[in-house]
């Protein structure tokens, strides 16, 4: 089954008797004819004579007046005949030997396929119905869905992750210097005092015996005065000065304590203490910016990855078109969004995405042809007859190559 050879539509919408054979050396079979003459009615038979219609889409399929439609659509392969009465339809399928196939819709279902794509109306579609038209056309060693999923939920974790890290960069900022002989704990205030009230009883002591070496000095003196009287005393006081040197020079061996500095440090032990706990916080802040960093980067590679294995699928990917792609949005086309191509590019692309919906009938139907110009129906001839595909189209006015339809016939 490949192309159309005769078509014959009576009485279908608002189509009367028309009979068309395309040339069989020709790919375009250009349907024209003033608005509503009933050249859509001639298109849409074809569609109707090999899937049928249903009464959403088509409430009254016979013409106006007459109680019978019959639409007779003859391939290389098949004689496809639609009957349709008040009562409902009939459907007939025979091979051009006479065979008749008892399952007929089955068997055009079976050829027919993406029958119903119209190259120019896919570029009019959404980013989003386009690329399932597109994947229904590709096999993928991953699920585009599965896949996005993945790296939307890793994209937002990472974007927490890195929300973190700016809060605890700024955490970071806030935070003083602190002093390169700053402690690692907090000082104990009550050690100080004790270590400053011993050092005071020291000083304390070393005054009094300074004090006890003068006062025996004086009373040496005082003795002196007396030595012819009190011998006996001045050696006893001379004892008691050998004793007292020895008791001051045992306590000039002795550092002196620096009261000044423990004063100091008792004054700032606070402080002290402050930047201790502040120099410990900061460094928990640290750990956690570098935490945060590194799970950010982990997220990073996860996404670097997931992009890898969405690149190597299409990599391996047979496109209907070289150049052909998706991402997250949409269909691209050699990189770009294919909304973004230019018009022949998007005509090229949509017919070769519709010659490959359509391996068994090699009929595709273009339902607007009017928004074409005069190249892009141009490129759209030299696609069809590089893939020996025929292309119905419809157009609104008279052309010489046209076949004219006017109150639903085939104009002489």
């Amino acid at each position: 089954m490949s192309k159309i050879i005769s078509l014959t539509t009576t009485n279908f919408k608002r189509a009367r008797h028309a009979q068309i054979i395309p040339d069989p050396s020709g790919n375009l079979v250009i349907v024209a004819g003033k608005n509503g003459q009933g050249k859509s009615s001639i298109l849409d038979s074809i569609t109707a004579a090999l899937g049928g219609v249903n009464a959403k889409t088509t409430p009254r399929p016979i013409r106006d007046g007459e109680d019978r439609a019959e639409i007779v659509l003859q391939t290389e392969d098949l004689i496809v005949t639609r009957t349709f009465t008040p009562s409902g339809s009939r459907l007939t399928v025979k091979s051009t030997d006479g065979a008749t196939f008892s399952k007929g819709q089955a068997k055009l279902d079976e050829l027919i396929g993406k029958l119903s794509l119209d190259p120019l109306a896919f570029t009019q579609l959404s980013d989003r119905a386009q690329l399932e038209a597109l994947l229904e056309l590709v096999e993928l060693s991953f699920s585009p869905d599965a896949l996005e999923a993945e790296r939307k939920s890793v994209f937002d974790r990472r974007s927490e992750v890195n929300r973190r890290v700016k809060e605890l960069a700024g955490q970071m900022a806030g935070i003083p210097a602190f002093p390169a002989d700053l402690p690692a704990d907090e000082v104990s205030v009550s050690d100080l005092l004790d270590q400053y009230r011993a050092g005071s009883d020291l000083i304390r002591d070393h005054e009094s015996a300074e004090n006890e070496v003068a006062r025996i000095a004086e009373k040496i003196r005082g003795l002196r005065t007396q030595e012819a009287s009190i011998q006996a005393q001045i050696a006893e006081a001379i004892d008691d000065s050998i004793v007292a040197g020895d008791r001051v020079a045992a306590l000039q061996a002795a550092p002196r304590p620096d009261l000044t500095g423990l004063q100091e440090r008792i004054d700032n032990a606070e402080a002290t203490n402050r930047m201790v706990r502040d120099f410990k916080a900061a460094r928990v802040v640290a750990s956690n910016h570098k935490a945060a960093s590194d799970e950010s980067a982990g997220l990073t590679a996860e996404l670097e990855t997931i992009a890898q294995t969405k690149a190597e699928g299409l990599a391996a990917a047979k496109f209907p078109v070289d150049g052909l792609g998706f991402d997250e949005d949409g269909v691209t086309y050699q990189g770009v969004p294919f909304k973004q191509a230019s018009s022949a590019e998007q005509i090229r692309v949509s017919l070769a995405m519709a010659i490959a919906l359509n391996p068994g009938l090699r009929v595709i139907r273009i339902a607007d042809g009017s928004l074409l110009d005069s190249d892009s129906l141009e490129l759209i001839r030299d696609q069809a007859a590089a893939h020996d595909f025929q292309i119905w189209i419809e157009m609104v006015g008279s052309r010489d190559d046209a076949y004219v339809i006017e109150d639903g016939e085939v104009a002489a």
